[in-house]
């Protein structure tokens, strides 16, 4: 069979899915602006597309968004034109479509099936507006209007598209009923393997501090410190939580940029919004053992969440973090939210402590607690590991799923 994979940062989702692909024998291509010429990715050619444009001036704001997918998806579309005259005939497109390049593919290649990656349809109530009301109050009666309208991409995806995939029934069923009975729920798959407790890790934090399991450590791992993740409130958890844990090192990871929701005022970055907020109420001597690391190489990462003692994990009802399942996967004992993206994953009592979203003592309360109980931390992270091995494994549950999916789509 003949794939095609669309995603704007390749892999993407498709990490392990195209590797997937290729090793049962099927001949797999990429369309991504990642690269600037063509590359080899584990036996998947990488095709470039370039995107020569930027969006329009005086464009209406509400449309703003769907002029750049416009933009994006003409750019795809003179890069699968070549890519057709090379002579490739796809039978399956598989494209994450949440940037508009797979709009015009099926004028292109009518007869290919398409496979849709669903992360999430922009719903313009509950949990999207108004679950956080500290950042809400600047919302009017236009936003939903405005939140509709970033559907554009969405709903003309569903008139080309024969099938969806999500990887968690929450953001599977923020998706309209007319296209919602294509979609199929399947995780993207945790490597068990390779994510896994390890009694030896260590991660260095800097020239002078290396941690281990013997240390205190209590972790918090956002892609970017914002407030969709509830960097917020896990800040505001911080004077107290020093103080109840003396001996405490808090390590966060995380970018000063936004990957979800509005960007902080101009020339300020949540990062240092809620540094600035909470700093007052710490000593130098607790700060010292307040951690930021940044961004970080995956093997910093999984270093990281095998010397967590305690990890807390917070989201708006929002897309789940892989960063969670992994942790599971590595055996550690989670304090989280009990949103629904959570809840879906997680069972209070049995896999980890679910808290309220907005109360920054019951974190600390739990985090105590956990700290205290040694027997309730190795069964929470036995459970949770084991969740994931038997749920969202890579190699047993998820990739064989994924093919079947893909098989079905191209008979579809």
């Amino acid at each position: 069979m003949r794939v095609l994979l669309i995603h704007q940062n390749f892999p993407g989702q498709f990490k392990h899915l195209g590797p997937a692909l290729v090793a049962r024998g099927d001949h797999v291509v990429a369309l991504t602006p990642k690269v600037k010429e063509r590359t080899e990715w584990r036996g998947i050619t990488v095709e470039p597309y370039a995107i020569k444009r930027g969006n329009g001036q005086n464009v209406h704001p509400w449309v703003t968004d769907f002029e750049t997918k416009v933009i994006r998806a003409e750019a795809c579309y003179n890069g699968a034109v070549a890519l057709k005259q090379s002579g490739f005939e796809p039978d399956v497109i598989l494209t994450h479509h949440g940037w508009g390049e797979s709009l015009f593919l099926k004028d292109v290649w009518p007869n290919a099936r398409m496979g849709l990656y669903c992360e999430l349809y922009h719903l313009a109530d509950y949990p999207f507006v108004g679950f956080d009301p500290e950042f809400d109050q600047g919302l009017n009666d236009t936003d939903p209007m405005r939140l509709r309208l970033r559907n554009i991409n969405n709903d003309m995806h569903f008139d080309i598209a024969d099938a969806g995939l999500s990887p968690t029934q929450f953001q599977a069923d923020t998706f309209p009923a007319t296209f919602r009975d294509k979609i199929r729920v399947i995780h993207d798959g945790i490597d068990t393997d390779l994510v896994c407790p390890d009694p030896n890790a260590a991660l260095t934090v800097s020239p002078d501090l290396t941690l281990t399991r013997n240390d205190e450590v209590i972790t918090f791992i956002n892609r970017n410190l914002e407030p969709y993740r509830g960097y917020h409130i896990f800040m505001r958890a911080l004077p107290r939580m020093l103080v109840e844990r003396p001996n405490a090192h808090i390590v966060i990871l995380g970018g000063d940029d936004v990957s979800y929701g509005a960007r902080p005022p101009k020339g300020k970055t949540w990062k240092q919004i809620f540094i600035d907020e909470v700093r007052g109420s710490i000593s130098d001597a607790d700060w010292a053992r307040v951690h930021f690391m940044g961004r970080v190489p995956y093997a910093t990462f999984l270093s990281m969440i095998r010397v967590s003692r305690v990890h807390v994990y917070l989201t708006y009802p929002f897309v789940l973090s892989w960063s969670l399942l992994e942790t599971m996967s590595a055996g550690a004992a989670i304090v989280a939210c009990s949103t629904d993206p959570v809840t879906e994953v997680m069972e209070d009592g049995k896999t980890g402590l679910l808290v309220n979203f907005f109360d920054p003592d019951e974190i600390v309360d739990r985090v105590h607690e956990l700290m205290h109980d040694t027997a309730l931390r190795h069964a929470l992270g036995q459970a949770a590991r084991q969740k994931v091995v038997e749920n969202y494994d890579l190699r047993s549950i998820c990739l064989p799923r994924l093919l079947d999916w893909v098989d079905a789509v191209a008979q579809h």
